[in-house]
């Protein structure tokens, strides 16, 4: 009897880099098991260094890649990643919303602003994500200056702000939070908080010290997506996810990807073999 293969897509944007991304979204499905569809809402000209353009594909050819694609695949979890400007943020929720019953466990990764401090997203597609996205959604993995956007208000500096934002976030309608912490404060330990209707947990790893954490959003959130049909619950798919990432992230100095940002090891588990 043939082994059930989850089947994971990825509905984000190209990274000639290979660090973030489809790229990366594709990869980490491999490493975790799942087999990787991909649907392009736009194309980037970057390395690890920054972003020097961005190609948006026309809506109408977006959607016509999701109503193609899940005519004939099954597919069992979905991650939306960095989508550029309002019209692309519509048409993705429209597809969603289109194929509700054929596209489930939906992670949406709010990419706003790369890893080089390049913003990925327009002004007006934040307020598109907020009141298009964040309802279809099964969990939205925000780090905290992404949170902030959404909320419109400041990112959050202590424990207490962390847990009422993700509240705040829980409020606008998503079912489940994972308020990602990299960009804390804490030089030894790297918190994450998931949040859901049965209350909240903090998600504890130590600082990895490493510059490379080009794709790090993107990783944990197509890993989640990964594991989810793999795992029992959400929260054991979001633990497994993070330990996962940081694993990449502590064998990310043996890359040598680039002379600014590099990528995570997204192969890390058979680094020993290459």
């Amino acid at each position: 009897m043939t082994a059930h293969v989850p089947v994971a897509l990825t509905i984000a944007t190209s990274d000639p880099s290979g660090g973030a991304g489809i790229q990366a979204d594709l990869k980490t499905f491999s490493a975790l098991g799942a087999y990787g569809t991909a649907v392009l809402v736009a194309l980037t000209a970057q390395n690890t260094r920054g972003v020097t353009g961005i190609h948006v594909v026309p809506p109408a050819f977006v959607a016509e890649q999701v109503d193609t694609l899940v005519a004939d695949v099954r597919v069992d979890a979905v991650k939306v990643g960095m989508l550029a400007d309002a019209t692309v943020v519509h048409t993705v929720a429209d597809a969603l919303r289109r194929h509700r019953d054929r596209l489930p466990s939906v992670v949406l990764d709010p990419v706003m602003v790369a890893s080089s401090g390049d913003r990925l997203l327009t002004e007006d597609a934040v307020a598109v994500v907020r009141t298009d996205l964040l309802p279809l959604a099964a969990l939205v993995t925000p780090n905290l200056p992404e949170a902030a956007a959404l909320l419109d208000t400041s990112p959050a500096r202590t424990p207490a702000e962390v847990e009422r934002q993700a509240a705040d976030l829980l409020a606008l309608g998503v079912p489940r939070v994972l308020l990602k912490g990299g960009h804390g404060e804490d030089p030894e330990e790297s918190a994450d908080l998931y949040a859901d209707a049965d209350g909240v947990q903090w998600l504890r790893a130590p600082r990895i010290r490493t510059r490379h954490t080009h794709g790090t959003g993107c990783t944990l959130s197509s890993a989640i997506a990964a594991l989810r049909p793999q795992r029992p619950d959400w929260r054991t798919a979001v633990g497994d996810a993070k330990d996962y990432l940081t694993g990449a992230l502590a064998a990310a100095d043996s890359l040598d990807v680039g002379g600014g940002h590099g990528p995570v090891h997204h192969f890390h588990a058979w680094r020993g073999s290459w």
